[in-house]
């Protein structure tokens, strides 16, 4: 067994250590190995602890895993980002630490359990939501990506955790427990190697179009004139035929599209590419307090086909939650309108096949691109905007989950941004053409059109919530007798 210091501030140190090896394994540094090990001496140092001193555990942890890797925020909102990433996700770390029993055999999955449940919650809210710095994001360039065919980016949260689990067992001399635990993990990786993608039905050539420009620009000091026509500029120097051209969320910011000089140019360029164009066009009918954000596909002859308004919105970047509290506190501060979101299915119908399609955010959660394969997407498309944020972590950790996507649906996948990451990736997660950061250019390749369904998509959260429910099930059921419980906690008084 690896000896663990008793003081109290040695401890709490190797909790913020613990968190900080998590944050490591993050986009955009991707350091995958430490996320694992961040885990297991996570769970290490819970061993025989009361539930105060987990609690506590777990709160340096999560400070030490989300400070560092959500470090973008700083810029978008400087009092926010401690108060919530302290406040949100240092509760949610002490209740996965609090739900882990201090001593049992399955103390370690446990944990394992409490985290895949976490992270679950933390797709799903607050607000719908706020999926930032997830566990799945590690294994991008990983080697459980392939997991994701098989249950989804839940599931490669699960097998880091699963595999931190393993890990810690090893280290208690629980050998057998640690050797099945990760023997486990990695025949499911091995299983989704060759679990079913679907099939191709033809090819098609995509372009996705970059137009560049600088970072950490807001929407009222850009010249919306200037970025359509750098995004214009780009897409006539494709030269070799293209059935498919995507452009970024919002290169188009108009009153109303249609009687915009933009919508008659954007049919010319249809017509004279003789191609599929889709563009992120933001409108404002008239009110001020509302405005739309939708992907419009035209087909080769210039003809408008299709919409669709994007339904997962950013809170606090496209609406405001608790508008009516929040306004008289901090109004100057808040976005001065809402995004009315769209209620369609999330599939351009086009000729050049069945584009699923989700803005930006959206790609962060794996029930839109489920929605969209429900509707027989053959086709992912993620026209996104990340001018705005500091550094490059929300566009790393985006490019990510778009990986993370393509091998979960078993589609291609073209994600096309204004100022970087623009990008084509297959449904083994390969990329190809990927655009840095204010470059200007097209990412262009012959990509497939499919049918059919992985696992993924068919059972969806469902075997992750269920290892999760058997992890913490058989950890509390199967606890030492009280005389052992309390020869663990002798030595376990101490505060970490």
């Amino acid at each position: 067994m690896i000896p663990l210091p008793h003081g109290r501030w040695p401890r709490r140190g190797l909790a913020l250590v613990a968190g900080l090896l998590i944050a490591a394994a993050m986009p955009p540094w991707g350091w995958w190995p430490l996320a694992p090990f961040g885990i297991a001496l996570w769970s290490l140092l819970l061993d025989g602890r009361t539930l105060k001193s987990r609690a506590l555990t777990g709160v340096l942890v999560s400070w030490g895993w989300f400070l560092p890797s959500t470090l973008w925020m700083v810029r978008f909102s400087p009092a926010g980002w401690p108060f919530g990433v302290m406040l949100w996700f240092g509760s949610l770390g002490a209740l996965t630490s609090m739900v882990r029993p201090p001593v049992g055999a399955f103390r370690h999955l446990a944990l394992a359990g409490a985290l895949i449940l976490s992270e679950w919650l933390r797709w799903h809210a607050p607000f719908g939501g706020v999926p930032l710095s997830m566990l799945a994001v590690t294994q991008a360039r990983g080697p459980l990506l392939p997991v994701a065919r098989v249950g989804g980016s839940l599931l490669v949260s699960g097998a880091v955790a699963i595999v931190g689990a393993g890990l810690a067992s090893l280290a208690t001399d629980a050998r057998r427990t640690g050797t099945v635990t990760l023997a486990m993990v990695l025949a499911v990786a091995a299983f989704g190697l060759v679990a079913p993608t679907g099939h191709a039905v033809r090819t098609i050539e995509a372009a996705a179009v970059q137009g560049g420009g600088r970072q950490q620009t807001k929407s009222f000091e850009t010249n919306y004139w200037e970025v359509f026509q750098r995004h214009l500029r780009e897409t006539k120097k494709i030269t070799d035929p293209v059935d498919l051209i995507v452009w970024p969320e919002n290169v188009i910011n108009v009153g109303e599209f249609r009687s915009s000089p933009n919508y008659a140019l954007v049919q010319e360029l249809a017509r004279s590419r003789h191609a599929t164009v889709v563009v992120g066009v933001v409108e404002d009918l008239g009110d001020p307090t509302t405005f739309l954000n939708a992907a419009i596909a035209f087909d080769p002859d210039g003809t408008e086909v299709d919409r669709y308004d994007k339904v997962r919105r950013v809170p606090f970047g496209e609406y405001v939650p608790m508008r009516s509290l929040l306004g008289p506190l901090v109004g100057s501060m808040l976005p001065p309108r809402d995004q009315v979101p769209g209620h369609d299915p999330n599939v351009l119908k086009t000729a050049a096949g069945r584009l699923g399609t989700v803005i930006s955010w959206e790609v962060f959660f794996g029930r839109r691109v489920r929605a969209a394969m429900h509707a027989d997407a053959q086709l992912i498309l993620n026209p996104t905007n990340g001018s705005s944020y500091w550094l490059s972590q929300v566009q790393t950790q985006q490019l990510a989950m778009s990986t993370l996507r393509a091998v979960e649906s078993g589609r291609w996948l073209v994600q096309a941004a204004p100022t970087g990451f623009s990008e084509i990736i297959d449904p083994a997660g390969n990329m190809y053409g990927r655009l840095g950061i204010t470059k200007a250019g097209v990412v262009q390749h012959e990509v497939e059109l499919r049918d059919g369904a992985t696992i993924a998509v068919v059972v969806g959260d469902v075997p992750a919530l269920g290892l999760a429910a058997l992890f913490l099930a058989l950890a509390w059921a199967l606890l030492p007798t009280r005389r052992r419980r309390e020869g663990h906690y002798r030595h376990g008084r101490a505060e970490p």
